[in-house]
């Protein structure tokens, strides 16, 4: 009999490998076997049999080595290799990779399981964008946010593609392949220079749509836990735990920068009554440099 057939909850047989596993270390306490056991037996019960094929789908080991090995880049090796080096300009490769970002992400938005997979190595692609300010020196815009983001949602996509591809993941990788498409154009235009900034006004709304789409995957979430939605509770909770993460860090990073705007925007009030100027300059994901005032020639 397959024991697949048993189980159609993903959380009943999740616990019920994980209790096995248990048994047999009370029996057998050789770890490469148990864990090789173990992982057969995951495979036979909960994973998906589309995805047993693709390349790095096996086992999760491949992703996190390439988790470990983008950390260790961005962190320490990009850096130390950049310290005594001008930074790079990168302008028409920016502009290419964010071309095929945008390219990309609209593709997945507009073929929503096999495109389960394409998001998947999408993720991974995405380690481009810290190694290019690593490149460039643009060190204040490696963000906790940032390296949250892009070390998660790799092995998040794996374990949605290797176990629930598709059903309740996919209004969420929807709305993220969407806000994608319309972020990496935003970097697209932001990389061919200084004459296409006047097109980038639109900036603060990027990050408001950033913000709604969280909004939405939690509400998505909790109607799921709400309902009679067959689709594993355990799982729903983690993914409604992860858009409340992304959802507090993004309104953290949003009411920072907007009020520095405010405070910057008064600053000039001010200054423009008392016959100065304000010249400063904030960016996504940098601090506010100190207002430079420039006393007015009379």
């Amino acid at each position: 009999m397959d024991l697949k057939d048993n189980f159609t909850d993903f959380t009943l047989a999740s616990n019920y490998v994980m209790q096995l596993a248990i048994d047999e270390y009370q029996s057998d306490r050789n770890w490469t076997r148990l864990i090789d056991r173990y992982w057969n037996l995951v495979e036979e019960l909960i994973g998906d049999p589309r995805a047993k094929h693709l390349p790095f789908m096996d086992n999760p080991l491949p992703t996190l080595g390439m988790i470990l090995t983008y950390l260790v880049w961005v962190l320490i090796i990009g850096p130390t290799y950049m310290r005594d080096r001008k930074p790079m300009q990168l302008t028409n490769t920016l502009f290419y990779y964010n071309l095929f970002q945008v390219i990309l992400s609209g593709y997945m938005f507009y073929e929503m399981f096999n495109l389960c997979y394409i998001y998947y190595l999408s993720k991974l692609s995405e380690f481009a964008d810290t190694i290019f300010f690593v490149l460039r020196k643009k060190k204040s815009q490696i963000s906790y946010l940032h390296l949250y983001h892009h070390s998660l949602t790799p092995i998040e996509a794996w374990i949605l593609t290797k176990f629930l591809a598709g059903g309740n993941t996919t209004l969420p990788n929807i709305i993220n392949n969407f806000v994608h498409t319309l972020m990496y154009f935003y970097y697209m235009l932001s990389a061919m220079g200084p004459r296409y900034q006047k097109y980038l006004w639109w900036k603060k709304y990027m990050t408001e749509i950033q913000i709604a789409q969280f909004v939405i995957c939690i509400g998505h979430a909790i109607n799921a836990l709400l309902t009679d939605c067959a689709f594993p509770k355990f799982i729903t909770l983690l993914l409604l735990c992860n858009a409340t993460i992304f959802f507090v860090l993004f309104m953290n990073f949003y009411l920072e920068n907007y009020r520095k705007q405010v405070e910057v925007k008064a600053d000039a009030e001010v200054c423009t009554k008392t016959g100065e100027t304000v010249v400063a300059h904030t960016f996504p994901g940098q601090r506010r440099e100190s207002a430079v005032m420039l006393k007015k020639e009379h």
